[in-house]
């Protein structure tokens, strides 16, 4: 059946987070309404959020999950890194829908089309598409808090990009961010820490491993506040911090550099 090839089954539901819709919507629920609401006025464009299986991720993503206002958005583009397929470019999907157990969520075919036109992106395999886990964790959360509304969503899985690369990237993607009705999830973990991420950097003076990660990660969130992408991408040289997203994290940056020509207001 045709119609079921262009559908991105949730590979990692049952495994990473629940299969179960009851369960699933339960948990969802409980960990938004744990997280205060956002002042009022914030008018919150994008957010960072996490990507590991919910029983460590859930609660912390409902942070960043409590500022998206269903009632304005339209359109969510998701940009989340490749794990497991090395390219240099940005790639996006050749299919209709993305499954999440609560609905599937239909993607902007028009706005995809467009973005290929540009010549900078790639299509993806359905094969590569539903072993990356990047993309999928957010599917569930965007699903539940936009339900009974009419959206599109613009899977964009970002490699290995240069600098150069993410600056084209952030060019492209930067036409979106006037229309209030576009919003932005950057899919991205912090610090990977241990031997088998192989990195074990440790500041004695911030105390214990835990606070060095800690304040590790404190410079890099600074470094994202501040709106400058060369001064995030100076941290990331400069400490090697295994920040998984990295890249969509810096793509994100240069497309607010790009459209506030150096003057984007960002704050965790």
């Amino acid at each position: 059946d045709d119609t079921m090839s262009k559908i991105r089954h949730a590979s990692h539901a049952g495994s990473w987070y629940s299969a179960d819709p009851q369960t699933l919507s339960k948990q969802l629920t409980g960990w938004l309404d744990a997280v205060p609401p956002p002042a009022a006025g914030l008018g919150v464009r994008a957010i960072i959020g996490p990507h590991a299986g919910y029983s460590y991720s859930g609660p912390s993503a409902g942070h960043a999950y409590r500022h998206i206002n269903p009632e304005v958005v339209k359109r969510i583009f998701i940009l989340g890194p490749s794990h497991h397929v090395y390219t240099r470019k940005c790639t996006l999907s050749s299919l209709n829908e993305y499954e999440t157990p609560i609905g599937n969520l239909s993607l902007d075919k028009e706005v995809i089309s467009d973005l290929l036109a540009t010549g900078s992106f790639e299509v993806s395999s359905q094969k590569v598409e539903e072993d990356e886990h990047s993309l999928e964790m957010h599917l569930p959360y965007i699903a539940h808090v936009m339900k009974g509304r009419a959206f599109t969503i613009v899977p964009i899985m970002v490699g290995a990009t240069s600098k150069d690369a993410e600056s084209t990237y952030g060019s492209i993607l930067a036409d979106y961010i006037a229309d209030p009705a576009n919003f932005f999830v950057v899919s991205s973990d912090f610090c990977h820490w241990g031997k088998r991420f192989d990195y074990t950097h440790y500041d004695k003076a911030c105390g214990d491993i835990w606070q060095s990660i800690e304040a590790l990660d404190k410079r890099g969130i600074q470094a994202i506040e501040g709106g400058d992408p060369h001064a995030f991408a100076s941290y990331i040289s400069e400490t090697k911090n295994t920040v998984c997203g990295r890249h969509p994290i810096a793509v994100m940056m240069w497309a607010y550099h790009h459209y506030a020509q150096g003057q984007p207001r960002l704050s965790f």
